[in-house]
């Protein structure tokens, strides 16, 4: 089976490589010239060089495939970068999508469970019961438009399936992506964590959902890739406990964080840099991102290994990499 990936460079792709190599598939890989060599450095993989938002070059990569998992994508949490947002996020999956319809092969379309929304305190989303997004910012606005278009070249025929991970955590994460917020508890005590919550979960567990939605999801179906639901100062306080460093105290108050997000808001329009604490961040840290992946793991038999593993596996990643002394 010829299978392409998009976005292999980052933490979910990457671990969707090397899953694909352990089960004695040599995959296929569109990345861009500029891209970090590290991620495939030494991996028996098929290289295309091109940016999806070059549909020629997709077309290319996509020539003779069997599926596509397009991992790739633009992600910024704030109020800036719109239109890459939609360049990437949008018009690159199309160009995806349109040329694994054109072979006749089923695509895997990573999106995120932000463009279903939230739950209440104590309560558990999944696929079916919040239709609501959780905040229209750019990236949450753009993979959600990146679904609806796949939902309609479904309806044309294409053969698709749509998954959704959660705050993924694991080796192979060398930009750093989600793996940036356990180094920053890591490297800096910090007495209070953001009020929301979160569902953690291991990319490698979510590389395998990804396989086994080719080979069993249901087309048109968007199944959620979660794994343990946990606050933000469980979540922290796990982390320091890995780590070694000293854990936060408390939850922070709604008012002080909102007031950070507006404040770096103001000095965003002054200067023309946003900054990570932006109101849209911060905004989504005191929402609870719940979810239940009981579809996926009925459906498609995922799996959630234990939630210290994954913490200690990518921390000692971490270190073993260097970006920690």
């Amino acid at each position: 089976m010829q299978i392409l990936v998009t976005g292999a460079t980052g933490l979910l792709g990457n671990n969707v490589v090397r899953e694909l190599l352990a089960r004695q598939i040599r995959p296929r890989v569109l990345v861009r010239e500029t891209s970090d060599p590290r991620p495939l450095e030494g991996l028996e993989v098929d290289l295309f060089y091109g940016d999806i938002r070059d549909a020629t070059a997709v077309q290319a990569a996509c020539q003779g495939v069997d599926a596509a998992v397009h991992a790739a994508g633009y992600v910024k949490i704030g109020w800036s970068d719109r239109e890459l947002h939609q360049a990437i996020n949008v018009a690159g999956a199309r160009n995806v999508a349109t040329a694994i319809h054109q072979q006749k092969g089923r695509l895997v379309h990573v999106s995120t469970v932000n463009t279903l929304g939230v739950a209440a305190p104590n309560q558990v989303a999944d696929e079916e019961s919040i239709k609501q997004p959780i905040l229209l910012c750019p990236y949450i606005e753009s993979k959600r438009t990146a679904e609806d278009e796949i939902r309609q070249l479904v309806e044309e025929g294409l053969d698709a399936v749509i998954v959704q991970p959660a705050f993924m955590l694991g080796p192979w994460d060398w930009k750093p992506s989600s793996g940036a917020m356990l180094l920053e508890v890591a490297r800096r005590f910090m007495p209070m964590a953001p009020r929301g919550a979160m569902s953690l979960c291991d990319a490698r567990d979510v590389a395998q959902g990804i396989l086994a939605a080719i080979d069993c999801g249901t087309c048109g179906r968007n199944y959620i890739l979660a794994g343990h639901n946990m606050s933000y100062l469980e979540s922290w306080q796990l982390f320091a406990k890995i780590t070694g460093t000293r854990p936060p105290w408390m939850r922070a108050g709604p008012l002080g964080v909102r007031g950070v997000g507006i404040m770096n808001d103001l000095i965003a329009k002054i200067t023309g840099r946003e900054s990570e604490l932006n109101s849209a961040a911060t905004r989504l840290s005191g929402m609870f991102h719940c979810f239940s992946s009981e579809r996926a793991q009925t459906e498609l038999g995922y799996q959630i290994r234990a939630v210290d593993t994954i913490v200690e596996d990518a921390w000692q990643w971490f270190c073993d990499q260097g970006y920690v002394s």
